[in-house]
């Protein structure tokens, strides 16, 4: 067995994305450093690692987002590298230079890199130039008037866009021209509030496309890979809920799957990449053939790397650590191999019927096992959903040698899972899965759940439905432990802020 890149490796996360680079560095003897804010005191991701240090109060600008105080605990805890995870400071370019200064490994791209990427007007130039294929658009659109004149030139209906955007933030679409006004001002209003940023772009809106990402690694010696795509289209507010791979799209076959990887390729070569990135393009399907589009590219591993790792059977956060320790891919291309397919559900805590979040207790779990179930989790029993975090608890990702089978298997999985104490959007994932257009796959877009508002309604569960026994079960002990914290008790937590503020990452 080979050295391990990294002796001593800090996680600058929390939650499942902690939990899960501390058993990559587990199976390969590295030892670990956990951080946690004061609302995170015992969590399971604090629990799991060799070593943790307390960085500050509850809200993430106070604890995980003070780049300077979670390089000090590396330096007094002698980590060598940093692994951001996804979200908090994964993307921020000062942070990646800032533990390059201190002497620390940042575990991802350079900051370079992030800052073309980050912005997504410079992004769309850098792979115009780059010959990588973009929406129709008009950049850097200054006021409504520019507005007016860029829409009327691309054609309705239009995306109006924050530069700085993400996670379904700062993004309108305008389908008449006297909303076009209220559409602009309000996006820009929006991105100023979440990104400091009111720059807009404006670009076609391509109505009926589907959601399609190539999982890329890069190292320093000029390797890069594209390991298979992975389809979101299923999303809720801009936002992805359901993620697979390989996409059922009936005009995915192996030659475009390679066209989309080269360009992708392309792409991360465009801005001297290095680690594990994705590049994500809108996947339009015609009479002609299917078109596909740069749309942006998230400069860090995403949350739903677990369909790639098992299709590929490559595990991603160990390429990134062997990656940032200077070692070269050690694989090319042609050893890419997929097999079978795989999906994965985004569990969040959150009301069945506003979806909005709904922070507490956890008092009892039970994830699923099986063949070809893979459980990402936040929480155990006893945990606390903080309301100062983003509410998404677990992944479930489950692989078959089929789509038949790996859907078979989610919803098995689904239905075998218990969180009692909370609420979750389990129910949703369920009708999904059960819904014939989802069921055949092809003509999934990312209008889907608009186009089957039906699938959002709350419904009303049979008397004897063991998910409702466990809602009784769970509200039977809630009432005998009383444990609702004090705060949301009080009314002085905004149980949505959190949610909303921490969105940019979700996608």
């Amino acid at each position: 067995m080979s050295a391990p890149p990294f002796r001593k490796v800090l996680v600058a996360n929390r939650g499942e994305i902690a939990r899960r680079v501390f058993r990559t560095c587990r199976a390969h003897g590295i030892a670990t450093v956990a951080v946690w804010s004061e609302a995170d005191r015992g969590a399971p991701h604090v629990l799991d690692a060799d070593e943790a240090y307390c960085i500050g109060a509850p809200p993430a600008r106070d604890s995980y987002l003070v780049g300077e105080r979670i390089i000090e605990v590396a330096l007094r805890s002698g980590a060598e590298a940093i692994h951001p995870g996804y979200g908090f400071l994964s993307e921020r370019a000062s942070f990646a230079a800032a533990c390059e200064a201190a002497g620390v490994v940042f575990v991802g791209p350079p900051g370079a890199a992030m800052d073309v990427m980050g912005d997504k007007v410079a992004a769309r130039r850098a792979m115009i130039e780059a010959k990588v294929p973009v929406v129709p658009g008009v950049e850097d659109v200054q006021d409504v008037a520019a507005a007016r004149s860029a829409a009327a030139e691309i054609g309705y209906p239009v995306m109006v866009k924050a530069s700085a955007g993400g996670g379904g933030k700062g993004m309108r679409v305008v389908h008449d021209p006297a909303k076009l006004e209220r559409a602009f001002e309000a996006a820009a209003r929006e991105a100023m509030a979440s990104f400091g940023d009111d720059r807009i772009f404006i670009e076609r809106a391509v109505m009926r496309a589907r959601h399609v990402e190539i999982q890329l690694m890069a190292d320093a010696h000029g390797n890069v890979v594209y390991l298979g795509e992975r389809d979101c289209s299923v999303q809720r507010r801009h936002q992805k809920v359901i993620e697979e791979s390989p996409s059922p799209s009936a005009q995915m076959s192996a030659r475009v799957r390679a066209a989309m990887g080269e360009v992708a390729v392309r792409a991360a070569r465009a801005v001297g990449y290095r680690s594990a990135g994705t590049v994500e393009f809108l996947f339009e399907e015609t009479d002609d053939g299917p078109r596909f589009y740069f749309l942006e590219m998230n400069t860090r591993l995403q949350v739903e790397h677990p369909v790639t790792e098992a299709i590929t059977g490559r595990d991603l956060v160990l390429d990134q650590l062997r990656v940032a320790a200077g070692e070269p891919l050690g694989y090319a291309q042609e050893d890419v191999e997929l097999r079978g397919h795989a999906i994965e559900c985004r569990i969040y805590a959150e009301d069945p019927s506003t979806f909005l979040p709904r922070p507490g207790p956890v008092h009892r779990v039970r994830w699923p096992q099986g063949a070809g179930v893979r459980i990402d989790a936040a929480v155990d029993d006893r945990s606390e959903v903080s309301s100062y975090y983003d509410p998404m608890i677990a992944k479930l990702t489950t692989w078959g040698p089929d789509r038949p089978a790996a859907l078979a298997r989610m919803r098995a999985a689904l239905r075998d899972t218990v969180l009692l104490g909370i609420p979750t959007n389990i129910p949703l994932h369920l009708r999904i899965l059960g819904e014939p257009d989802f069921v055949d796959g092809r003509s999934v877009s990312t209008r889907y759940l608009d186009l089957h508002p039906e699938l959002m309604e709350p419904r009303v569960m049979p008397d004897d439905d063991p998910r409702r026994l466990a809602v009784a079960a769970a509200a039977a002990v809630r009432a005998a432990t009383n444990s609702r914290p004090a705060a949301a008790e009080a009314g002085t937590v905004d149980e949505g802020r959190a949610w909303r503020e921490s969105a940019r990452w979700r996608g």
